[in-house]
């Protein structure tokens, strides 16, 4: 049995915040199995690493003995979640919304336990609703609250238009959890309000109110915007196990980091003991072919992804390099000198501004890995050699040594 300290450690981990913590201990001390929703609408058909951020925590709740409940928004998903938005958002059809979930329900379970998980569609108790009944539910909340939500007073101030079916997005997804006599719900940051209406709305209804739990938005390939399908900047799920991996190894080094909280399932101690490995001199690349490993294993098994992993070496090794790569080699007098002097000195960009700004647009590559870490250094010392790129056509293999006698160090943002 996993005792209550223990449980809250792998509960605490990655989150971002826990609404309230004293209470969600109190459950645990109950020792039951609790009903863990979250909530997803089928807005998009296929699942991307971000929205596997809320699912590895469901799988958590699920290997400490709890109920996990998927809940597929099929009937919020056609209201359209205004969470975020700066303007009103259109509603998705009966049909979108049908196709989407059945890919949802396929795709899930690639991490979730299908014997412990509980699927539900929110229109199972939201298409018995009459006119009557849903003037009822939105009789339990005010528009002063609602427009205490940042999205809504900000379009509200800015004299933009706020359409009266956005207001019932909130109402809904809180009596889903009444609905579920939920007791912990799970939500990305930008979730928070709908989140609390949830335990508002049940403590109306007599209830006893959820606990909440807000995890992290996963960035994007570019380390700045969330990821998403309209920004481009994705890991598909059910994508190639050789675009999977390709993907993984072109995230910056401070990224990678990331991602190994939010998406590895590896304990924290092995996580700290790769941190450690890194600031001893371990390359980034290595530790970050590790993580490419995991997660196209994860999704394709072992066998694609040792595939995955020969073909990416491959690839990167045969095809994405000249054959003749010029060599420069560089000193510096103190341990580690900045990637954007490195661009500087070995004339890759004329100077450094525009190799600063080469690194904020992401066109920069380390060993393969992207590097978008203005302030990322580079170790200099013996069997310091790195190849960098900076675009598609400038390629230079650098040895950077120091004027001193160290013992060799690679590559690792400072």
């Amino acid at each position: 049995m996993t005792s209550v300290a223990e449980a809250m450690v792998q509960i605490r981990r990655g989150a971002d915040e826990i609404l309230i913590e004293e209470e969600l201990i109190k459950k645990l001390e109950e020792g039951r199995p609790l009903r863990i929703k979250a909530g997803f609408d089928p807005t998009a058909p296929d699942l991307h690493l971000g929205h596997t951020v809320l699912i590895n925590k469901l799988r958590q709740f699920q290997d400490l003995g709890h109920e996990v409940i998927f809940l597929i928004g099929d009937f919020t998903g056609m209201i359209g979640d205004p969470s975020g938005k700066s303007t009103t958002r259109p509603p998705l059809t009966r049909e979108d919304v049908v196709v989407y979930a059945k890919t949802y329900k396929e795709q899930i379970f690639k991490i979730l336990d299908p014997e412990r998980t509980r699927v539900e569609f929110n229109s199972r108790w939201m298409d018995k609703m009459e006119a009557a009944d849903l003037i009822r539910l939105a009789s339990r909340y005010t528009v002063a609250r609602m427009l205490e939500r940042d999205d809504f007073h900000k379009r509200y101030s800015g004299n933009q238009p706020i359409a009266i079916h956005e207001f019932l997005y909130p109402l809904v997804q809180g009596y889903d959890s009444v609905a579920l006599h939920a007791d912990i719900e799970l939500g990305g940051t930008d979730q928070k309000f709908n989140l609390l209406v949830g335990r508002q709305l049940q403590t109306v209804y007599g209830q006893s109110p959820q606990v909440v739990l807000t995890m992290p938005i996963l960035e994007g390939l570019d380390g700045v915007q969330k990821m998403s399908k309209s920004l481009d900047n994705f890991i598909g799920i059910d994508e190639l196990p050789v675009e999977m991996f390709g993907k993984v190894m072109s995230i910056s080094d401070v990224l990678m980091w990331r991602y190994y909280d939010l998406l590895s399932f590896h304990p924290l101690s092995e996580i700290e003991r790769l941190k450690r490995k890194a600031k001893q001199g371990m390359n980034p690349r290595d530790i970050k072919m590790q993580l490419a490993d995991e997660i196209v294993h994860r999704y394709h098994g072992k066998s694609a992804a040792e595939r995955a992993k020969s073909e990416f070496i491959a690839r990167f090794q045969r095809n994405e390099l000249p054959e003749n790569i010029e060599e420069k080699n560089l000193v510096s007098s103190d341990p580690s000198l900045l990637l954007a002097q490195v661009l500087k000195q070995s004339g890759l960009t004329s100077s450094t501004s525009e190799a600063r700004r080469m690194i904020q647009q992401g066109a920069v590559r380390v060993d393969a890995g992207r590097v978008d870490d203005i302030d990322c250094k580079l170790r200099a010392g013996p069997g310091c050699i790195y190849i960098i790129q900076v675009g598609k056509r400038r390629v230079t293999r650098v040895k950077l040594t120091r004027s001193g006698d160290l013992p060799p160090f690679s590559r690792t943002p400072v």
